[in-house]
């Protein structure tokens, strides 16, 4: 999983308001249109940093330079966040071979 890059869903809405990120399916099911997500600033950060290329390994060498937190602490909580967007659907495994 630390090797790997991950794209946005693209049926999933992102916007800033009150200086949080909240995430809105688009479409899917009725069940996806009524979830709406917000993310706190750590959140908010990992979202900005997927969609250019970065690996989770990357994105982690980025947020110990932000901020100041544990590096082992943040892999741990920053793998089960990105597993939780897994989960959600609202990001995908950027697989170049299958282009």
């Amino acid at each position: 999983m630390k090797g790997n890059c991950y794209l946005k869903n693209p049926n999933i809405v992102s916007r800033i308001i009150a200086d949080e990120c909240i995430l809105v399916p688009i479409k899917h099911t009725v069940e996806d249109l009524g979830s709406i997500y917000s993310l706190n600033e750590v959140g908010t950060f990992i979202w900005n940093s997927i969609d250019d290329n970065k690996t989770v390994e990357e994105i982690k060498e980025m947020m110990i330079e932000h901020f100041e937190v544990d590096p082992e602490q943040l892999e741990s909580d920053l793998l089960e966040f990105i597993e939780q967007l897994e989960t959600l659907r609202m990001v995908i495994i950027n697989d170049p071979s299958s282009e």
